[in-house]
């Protein structure tokens, strides 16, 4: 819909509760659409506060160490949002409405409850499928349905152009070292690219039977995953050596089954779990399955 919320689940640590409501704080309180300085971003999202009714469950904490649960804010745009990604570093998140034309791609600050329009014009290529932020630089890459730009946020221009050979990008994911990037198709490709090789494919796979709907790297382990219409969850051994003179090892590791194929669409969402060898896989069953110790 048009409508992105914010909501804080409880579930951190001891030392994590002051962190989470110090960034948690602005958006919490937020007046007047927020604090928007961009006048671009401020006509295509505005931020409100969620209101907690004293008593309610939703007010109690879920967690031994207490702290702030439930709905924090919303945040309205235009047009529908189809895609949200957070940074590596938990403050800023990036939403992406493909029928937004220049305001396709908002960035958001979560501490400032701001947002930030970093085009001008809608990109070129098609509509924005998905962005994500590169781990630790001030990269944005924007997947249109056949290329991905990767942006410098600070200089406000286009480094580099990734060419995928794909007819339809439908996810994307950058491995924790910044310097591989992997993309899942609607054509059953999955396409790795070295950035330090060039703007083509290191390797394309197909393992799936049908359309890719996601696909992601561990942030901790070796492992990589993609999901498909076939109702199945594809995960590889994805080894990126430190020494830069060896190719990253792929290696197909199992395929994950459980979920129904319903009017042709099966696992429409996967991911890993921050620290532990898990994957939730989400379904168009209408079920969501945890895998452990993969």
């Amino acid at each position: 819909g048009k409508c992105t919320v914010v909501i804080a689940t409880g579930t951190g640590g001891a030392d994590d509760v002051d962190l989470n409501e110090a960034l948690l704080s602005a958006a919490a309180s937020c007046k007047g659409g927020g604090n928007i300085k961009n006048a671009k971003a401020a006509k295509a999202v505005s931020w409100a506060p969620v209101k907690q009714q004293a008593g309610s469950a939703s007010s109690k904490p879920v967690s031994a160490f207490g702290g702030v649960t439930g709905p924090i804010c919303l945040l309205r745009t235009n047009k529908e949002v189809t895609y949200i990604r957070w940074h590596r570093k938990g403050d800023y998140f990036v939403t992406v409405c493909p029928k937004a034309g220049a305001a396709s791609v908002l960035i958001h600050q979560l501490s400032k409850a701001s947002s930030q329009q970093p085009f001008g014009k809608a990109p070129k290529g098609g509509d924005v499928q998905c962005a994500c932020f590169h781990p630790n630089k001030p990269f944005l890459f924007v997947a249109t349905p056949q290329h991905v730009r990767v942006y410098h946020l600070i200089k406000q221009a286009m480094v580099k152009r990734l060419l995928s050979g794909c007819r339809w990008i439908s996810s994307i994911d950058v491995h924790p070292s910044g310097d591989h990037v992997i993309i899942g198709s609607l054509d059953r490709r999955l396409v790795w690219f070295d950035l330090d090789l060039g703007d083509t494919p290191y390797k394309t796979l197909k393992y799936n039977e049908r359309a890719i709907r996601s696909a992601s790297f561990h942030n901790r382990y070796p492992l990589m995953a993609s999901a498909s219409d076939d109702g199945t969850v594809n995960v590889y051994h994805a080894m990126v050596y430190s020494d830069l003179m060896r190719n990253p090892l792929l290696v197909p590791v199992k395929v994950l089954r459980g979920h129904k194929v319903v009017k042709k669409f099966g696992v429409l969402a996967s991911v890993f779990h921050p620290t532990q060898p898990w994957l939730f896989s989400a379904g168009s069953d209408g079920n969501i399955h945890l895998y452990q110790d993969i």
